[in-house]
Order: structure tokens, then sequence, then C-alpha cells
């Protein structure tokens, strides 16, 4: 914990963090014309204005600069996971994505590659330190198995979320600091900084993508952000003194709705790793809602519902004691309940189940 910044230093590193993501997506946005990365308006798109895409790279860059690079050049220690580790998972899961914001790769080779980012980081390290244990051998691929399939699965739950202005970058920015105050309250001041450094990199990123998309983030920034959030969930998950759900009920809104729409969409018969528009936050923008309307709503369950659920599970350290996972059940439960009710309400006030067939 000595080789960590003081809060002047850190403040700065912040404020670093920040700038390096804002002037390198003002350089993205020059690039993307240039190399004519360019979404069009479609059928299966929510916007209405042909905008450059690939901004996310300047998030990583800030990340991997400000965050994850001077953590691997300290010691790893002081990380639940080796930074090491981490900060070339972030890399392969930028590249693809990164490459098919160019020109497109086919989903299961970017599956492969975030499965392979995922046991990079978790997978390997827990059958490493299981090795020795036979009678545990058989749980230990299991748990790996189905770390490594939770995050691929966080990689491309944020990928499909990331469909109108500002939605992804606000929600990560949520994820991010409510789960950087529950770790530094529980003493994890390294992991704290660490989120708060990749807060910083979102908040930079926020004002070219809303409320009105200057550059959309691309796969290369939705594919890492979705790697950070579940590495995020799972340090928290593991540390002591903090209630081991909160941080799936914090996501409750993401995984609600993207998981809730693949389920959907299979059991149609659908191609479900296709572009589509039938999440609930594209059906509440194409009954006539506007992004920044949309993405208040989320907003609005995470600060109305989920904070408070948080706080109450992680009150007295009895609650932390416990996991709250029947807090989270809870919640979940009502955020599919809504998500039920309110992809209905979209479906009648279009007045045609048709056009939900043509999503």
């Amino acid at each position: 914990m000595d080789g960590l910044p003081s809060a002047a230093a850190f403040a700065a590193q912040l404020a670093a963090t920040c700038a390096l993501a804002s002037l390198l997506t003002w350089r993205a946005i020059h690039y993307a014309r240039k190399r004519r990365l360019i979404d069009l308006p479609g059928q299966r798109r929510s916007h209405r204005v042909p905008t450059p895409r690939g901004g996310g790279i300047a998030i990583v860059a800030a990340i991997l600069v400000f965050g994850l690079l001077p953590a691997a050049l300290r010691d790893a220690g002081t990380l639940p996971v080796d930074a090491r580790l981490l900060a070339p998972a972030v890399v392969a899961v930028a590249l693809v994505g990164w490459l098919d914001d160019h020109g497109g790769l086919s989903a299961l080779f970017r599956l492969a590659v975030h499965c392979a980012a995922a046991a990079l980081v978790f997978a390997l390290p827990l059958l490493h330190a299981l090795s020795g244990a036979a009678p545990t051998a058989g749980l230990a691929v299991f748990a790996a198995a189905l770390v490594t399939l939770a995050i691929a699965w966080s990689v491309n739950l944020h990928n499909f979320m990331d469909g109108i202005d500002g939605l992804l970058v606000a929600q990560s920015l949520f994820v991010f600091c409510a789960l950087a105050g529950l770790l530094a309250h529980a003493g994890a001041r390294e992991p704290a900084q660490q989120l708060l450094a990749w807060a910083a990199a979102c908040l930079g990123f926020l004002p070219f993508n809303f409320p009105r998309a200057r550059i959309f983030m691309g796969d290369v920034g939705s594919g890492v952000l979705g790697l950070l959030v579940g590495v995020a969930v799972l340090w928290q998950a593991g540390t002591p003194g903090i209630a081991a759900a909160s941080g799936l009920v914090l996501c409750s809104a993401f995984v609600t709705d993207a998981t809730c729409t693949l389920l959907l969409r299979m059991l149609r018969g659908r191609r479900w790793y296709s572009a589509h528009r039938e999440h609930l936050y594209q059906w509440l923008v194409r009954r006539g809602g506007t992004h920044a309307r949309t993405v208040a709503l989320y907003m609005a369950w995470n600060l109305l519902i989920v904070l408070p659920v948080v706080y109450w599970m992680n009150r007295s350290p009895e609650a932390r004691a416990a996991t709250g996972f029947g807090a989270a059940a809870a919640v979940y439960a009502v955020a599919v309940a809504l998500w039920w009710h309110g992809k209905a309400a979209c479906l009648r006030q279009a007045g045609s189940r048709r056009l939900h067939a043509a999503a």
C-alpha cells in the first residue's frame, strides 16, 4: 500500500485520466471521419444522423495509461487480480472490438477471444491456486468455467446495451463509482482507486456521447467496459466487509434488459446474435422517447431503487456479513416485471406486432 499515491496526487491522476480520454475522443472523431468509420441510420439502429464510431478507444487508452499499467508496475498483490494479467486481457478485447469496428469479425471469433480474456484474468489463476488440492479439482474447473462464461456474458451484454446516446457510459460511471465507494468503505483502497480511474476515463468520453452523440463508443469501448464491469463485480463479491451480491444489484438494469431480450429472441427462434432493436431501451426510443429521457429512466432505477437497496444490504456489520442474494433476487424480480410490462406497453403503443417481428 506504500506505493499508492497521496490524495492530491490521486486527484491529479483522475484529472489527467479524464483529460486524456477527452483529448483522444476528439482525435478519434477526426480519425473515424477520415477512415469513413460511420454508422448510418437504418432499420436496426436508433440514431437518425450518420455518426462516427470507435470513440471507445479513448476510454481504453486512458484506463491503460493511468490505471492498469501503473498498477502492473507496482506490487501486484494489492489488487484482487494481477494487473499484469488484466492489462493484456483488456488489450485483447479492445483489439477484436477495434477490428470489428473497422470491418466486422465473426461472432464466434469475438466470443472465443472474450472467453480467453476472461480465462486469463480469473480462470487460470483459480485453477493454478487449487491445482494441488485433488479433492477440489472438479469444483475448481466448474468454478473457472462459470466465471469465464459470466465475464464473457458481461462483455457481450454491455455491447448489446450500447445502442443509444450516453446509456452505456452513464451506466459504467454509476457502477464504477458505486463499487469504488463500497470497496473504499471496506478498506480496499487500491481496487477503489482503480475503479475511480476507470470512471474518470468514462467521464472524459461522456460529453462527446451525451446528450447528443458526436461519436459512438463502438465495440472497442463497449467490450472493454463490459469486461471491467464484470471484473469489478467479482472484486467486490470477494471483498470481506461488503454484502457479496451488491454488485449484482448495481448491474440489474443492464443485466435484466439484455438477458430477458436474449432469452425472448432465442425462444422465438430468432438469430439472437444479429443486430436488432428489441431491447426495452430501444423500444422506449422507438415509441417516441428521446435518448436523454430513456437514459434518465435507467438512471432513475439506479438512484431510486438500486442505491437504497445496496445501502440497506450494507447498513451494518451483520447485514454486510450476509450475502444479500435474497435482496438481489427481489430486485431482479421487480426489474423483470417492469421490463415485461414496459415492453408490453411499448408494443401496444406501436399498434402493430408486425413491426416487432421486423425488428
